[in-house]
């Protein structure tokens, strides 16, 4: 379970997050949606600990810095951080090795071959394009079979062999009992996925919805977000409907 509660972030005089709660159980699909600008990378370096915030994030009922909560915490960026002088295969040994993996080799083969990588095991992290770069990023987050997985704009330069089996990870996952976030901009790319949908809009969360509100009212996702971040100039996150309303 991953627990954000009051979390507000600033940058000097510049408030990038402002009182962010949010809680995502176990087995579900959590969605970070907004506007790019909105906060969403900000509130996830939040939770890996990479940033210095006021407020309290959990994982699994730890705090999100120790290093306890770190063993169960996977990882993709929004932009690849690849090692250049490194194959596809040496950044999968680097995790295994990071984390202390331990009958690993069967499911990196398998994420590799999932993800098109399995003849490139010998290029470096340098010589391969944005989409496979991208590719091993989600490899290297998942190998470690992470109790908590963030995925921070995953579809971006992915193909659609790649999206279309990102789709079945996520589903995967979320079987397995892990707890997933991920965040987007991209409304059409997430699709049935989720179970809960923050709409984030200029650092706050502006709306909760649940997927129960989107079978009982007949509105879409996608209806919502704009209701909401398209409101009118004047508005403002808080606003707009309180959360018990878009919650059904």
């Amino acid at each position: 379970m991953l627990n954000v509660t009051h979390v507000t972030k600033k940058y000097h005089k510049v408030v990038a997050n402002e009182d962010i709660n949010l809680t995502i159980e176990d087995g579900k699909i959590g969605i970070l949606l907004g506007p790019n600008g909105a906060g969403k990378s900000t509130i996830i370096k939040c939770i890996m600990g990479f940033l210095k915030y006021q407020g309290e994030i959990q994982v699994e009922g730890l705090f999100n810095k120790s290093v306890e909560a770190k063993k169960i915490m996977g990882y993709v960026p929004e932009i690849p951080s690849l090692y250049p002088n490194l194959t596809v295969d040496e950044h999968m040994e680097f995790i295994a090795r990071a984390y202390k993996l331990k009958d690993y080799q069967a499911y990196k083969d398998e994420l590799l071959t999932r993800f098109d990588l399995d003849d490139k095991r010998k290029k470096f992290g340098d010589e391969l394009s944005k989409g496979m770069q991208q590719k091993l990023s989600i490899c290297c987050g998942l190998l470690p079979r992470p109790k908590l997985v963030i995925f921070d704009e995953p579809m971006i330069g992915l193909d659609p062999h790649a999206i279309k089996e990102l789709k079945l990870v996520l589903k995967e996952l979320r079987d397995r009992g892990c707890t997933v976030l991920l965040s987007t901009h991209m409304i059409d790319s997430i699709e049935e996925l989720w179970d809960t949908t923050y709409i984030m809009q200029k650092g706050r969360i502006a709306a909760v919805v649940q997927k129960e509100y989107i079978s009982e009212t007949g509105k879409s996702l996608e209806d919502i977000f704009f209701e909401i971040t398209e409101g009118g100039a004047e508005n403002e996150p808080e606003s707009q409907a309180p959360e018990s309303e878009v919650q059904g």
